[in-house]
C-alpha cells in the first residue's frame, strides 16, 4: 500500500470514529464498557482528536495530489 492510498484509508476510518462519537453525544447514546459507563465528555475529547487525525490523513492524501502542503505556505517540490 503506498502512502497516498494509506493516507486515505487512514483518514476516512478516523472521520467515521468521529462521526460515531458526533452521533453519539447528539443522539445521547450510553457507552458501557465492562461496569462503567463513558460520561459524554469522552466522546467530545474523542471527536476531536478522531477529527483532528482524519484531517491530517486526509490533507495528507491532497498535499501528494495537488504538490502542496496543507499546513504550511510552501509547495512540497521547495525546501
Amino acid at each position: 500500500m503506498d502512502a497516498k492510498t494509506f493516507s486515505l484509508v487512514a483518514g476516512v476510518v478516523f472521520a467515521v470514529v468521529s462521526l460515531f462519537h458526533l452521533v453519539r453525544i447528539f443522539a445521547e447514546w450510553t457507552l458501557i464498557i465492562g461496569d462503567w459507563s463513558a460520561p459524554i465528555w469522552v466522546s467530545w475529547v474523542a471527536f476531536i482528536v478522531a477529527g483532528g487525525l482524519a484531517l491530517l490523513g486526509l490533507g495528507r492524501k491532497w498535499e501528494r495530489e495537488k504538490g502542496e502542503a496543507v499546513f504550511s505556505n510552501r509547495r512540497l517540490d521547495q525546501q
